[in-house]
Formats: structure tokens, C-alpha cells, sequence
């Protein structure tokens, strides 16, 4: 998916975004991914767990990530670009290498590729 909005605005990414109080992070995968792209999925497993730190110009820390990624199967709906989202595209493992990608995001893509 394509981000809409700022930060990283422009940047393809995996859909994500802040967990609610009170949700269970599975939970939170799931209204994400059908908010943002509107699938339906079922998260399958946790597959990994990194931080991303955005510095501002000073140096100094602007934002601050926990990003905690699922393996998820597509249980319905219709892939179309939704809330903070301006495309969404099914993107095959040969064509990665044409999208800007926010950083940290490819090796978490081609890891799940090997393990698949």
C-alpha cells in the first residue's frame, strides 16, 4: 500500500497502524488491514517484531515505531486503497525492487517470501 499521508507520505509500506486501547494486537491487524486496503484476513502467525526510529534534522528522535508484523490470509473482501492509503497493488517478488518502499520494509517482505 501506498501511504497517503505523512510521515513518509509517497512510501510504500505493509498496512499497519496504532493499536486501540483495549485491542488485542490480532484484532488490531485485522480492522488495519481491512481499513487501509479493505480485506478481510486471518492472521496466521507472528512473524517478526522491530523498532524504527525517524530522526528530525537535529538528529533528535521525531517518531518512534514498534512494528510487529503477521503472516495473514485473505479471507474476503476487495483490495482497494482505503483511509490513510492512496494505492494498493498486489506486487509480485520481481517487481519489488521498482516501489519506494519505507525502509526496513523489504527485508521483512523477502524474509517471508524464503519462508514460505
Amino acid at each position: 500500500m501506498q501511504r497517503g499521508k505523512p510521515p513518509l507520505k509517497g512510501y510504500w509500506s505493509l498496512p499497519g497502524g496504532a493499536v486501540e486501547t483495549g485491542e488485542r494486537l490480532e484484532q488490531a491487524v485485522r480492522r488495519e488491514v481491512l481499513e487501509e486496503t479493505g480485506l478481510v484476513v486471518k492472521p496466521a502467525q507472528l512473524f517478526t517484531v522491530f523498532e524504527r526510529i525517524m530522526r528530525d534534522d537535529r538528529g533528535e528522535a521525531e517518531y518512534h515505531y514498534v512494528l510487529i508484523d503477521y503472516v495473514c490470509r485473505v479471507a474476503g473482501g476487495v483490495l482497494k486503497a482505503a483511509s490513510d492509503v492512496s494505492r494498493v497493488e498486489w506486487v509480485s517478488r520481481a517487481a519489488l525492487s521498482r516501489y519506494k518502499i519505507t525502509e526496513g520494509t523489504l527485508p521483512v517482505i523477502m524474509q517471508a517470501f524464503k519462508k514460505r
